[in-house]
């Protein structure tokens, strides 16, 4: 896990500083303050919660690289900010580098969108003995995204003062439970201080001449996740993707392939013969073949955007076989806590419908960094990619991949 944290942490600093010839830095000091949902019952009382962000970021109207001029002038950047949860004792502070993609939105150069993902560090998280209510976060090191949308009421050569509101998530993507998560509602206040005065935006977007080339790719992935919290060991799950698809003016993405994943856990929970598998049990049929069992087949569409050496990717896809998440839902939706041994007037998950659309329902969403811009259209690239992956939302396990990219035509 030590490894794949650096790995992040490495991976989050490289997309932040991936700047594609930015024309205007401007600095916006941000000042949050609402609420955290409770995640779990007797979730640790608490006062308002208030972040403070400093956000860095890059004026790309006047890039003339097509990504750019595709997505109408973006900005990008970095978010590092504080977060206070207001529970020193049991939430503890947070500590957050993110980096943020910023849209006009409705054709207004005053309401922006702005969306982020990230990492963040919290000082207090959960202990069964010393803060056994704070079922939110259980690790250090944490997932982070944000969803806000802004309005601009004050404009001046210098600064833009601008009223906020959105969401910010916080959960660690599956590698230790409990794992509730952290959400929280905020309005906000900001101030975008440019170090120069306001510059017109002197590029002409039409024109731009339509393209659209085929690619192959191959991916592998390294994930690590838990099975529950009887087995909360982390333990890797491998990943093989092969996926056609096409790039149209060098910006938007759309595929579709396959993926192969082989989950440790669930093989060691087959081949060792825990309780569920023993003979007699509900699935003891599964020792019968424990690799195949163990593993996870399925079809997916995939769409996102390239920004040079930037991507953003969201999966949807089908699992067409996952047999052991029977024994995953059984153990972790019923009765909290479920013991290896398990008594015989345990309440187990039950087979309704949330579990069949979990259980057909895989979601990924990540980042990628391109080893070669993806503005010259390279025959060949390599990527690396941080990704969530998820049973329809609800978190799976936490992947580092590598990808190769062919790209098919001239």
């Amino acid at each position: 896990m030590k490894q794949l944290t650096l790995l992040a942490v490495l991976f989050t600093c490289g997309i932040c500083l991936a700047q594609d010839d930015p024309k205007t830095l401007i600095i916006t000091p941000e000042f949050m303050i609402g609420n955290s949902a409770e995640s779990n019952e007797n979730f640790p009382d608490r006062n308002a919660q208030f972040q403070i962000l400093a956000n860095f970021g890059w004026d790309q109207s006047n890039n003339s690289a097509e990504w750019a001029q595709r997505m109408k002038g973006p900005r990008t950047g970095i978010s590092i900010g504080y977060t206070n949860l207001g529970n020193a004792d049991s939430l503890g502070q947070g500590f957050t580098v993110m980096p943020f993609i910023e849209f006009n939105g409705f054709k207004s150069e005053r309401i922006k969108f702005l969306a982020g993902m990230g990492l963040s560090y919290f000082t207090e998280k959960f202990d069964p003995v010393t803060n056994p209510n704070n079922m939110a976060i259980s690790t250090d090191l944490l997932w982070s995204f944000r969803l806000f949308s802004y309005y601009e009421f004050l404009r001046t050569k210098r600064v833009d003062w601008r009223v906020g509101l959105g969401y910010f998530h916080h959960s660690n993507g599956h590698t230790r439970l409990p794992n509730q998560g952290l959400n929280s509602f905020l309005v906000s206040l900001s101030a975008d201080i440019r170090p120069e005065d306001r510059q017109e935006k002197n590029l002409e977007r039409t024109g731009l001449p339509n393209s659209r080339y085929p690619f192959l790719s191959f991916r592998a992935g390294y994930g690590l996740n838990v099975l529950s919290t009887a087995y909360n060991d982390q333990k890797p799950v491998y990943t093989l993707t092969a996926e056609y698809g096409y790039v149209f003016n060098k910006t938007w993405v759309l595929s579709a392939g396959l993926y192969y994943r082989y989950y440790q856990h669930y093989y060691d929970y087959i081949a060792d013969e825990e309780f569920l598998v023993r003979p007699g049990e509900e699935f003891n049929y599964l020792t019968d073949a424990p690799v195949w069992n163990a593993s996870n087949l399925g079809f997916f569409v995939s769409g996102g955007a390239l920004m040079n050496h930037v991507g953003m990717e969201v999966q949807i896809g089908v699992n067409f076989h996952k047999p052991a998440y029977k024994i995953d839902w059984r153990i972790n939706q019923g009765w909290d806590n479920t013991p290896r041994e398990i008594p015989e007037w345990w309440e187990l998950g039950e087979f309704d419908s949330k579990y069949k659309s979990k259980q057909a329902i895989m979601s990924r969403m990540g980042l990628k960094y391109f080893f070669w811009g993806t503005d010259k259209d390279p025959v060949h690239n390599i990527y690396a990619a941080f990704h969530i992956n998820a049973n329809l939302g609800q978190a799976d396990f936490t992947e580092f991949s590598i990808g190769y990219v062919y790209r098919m035509g001239k």
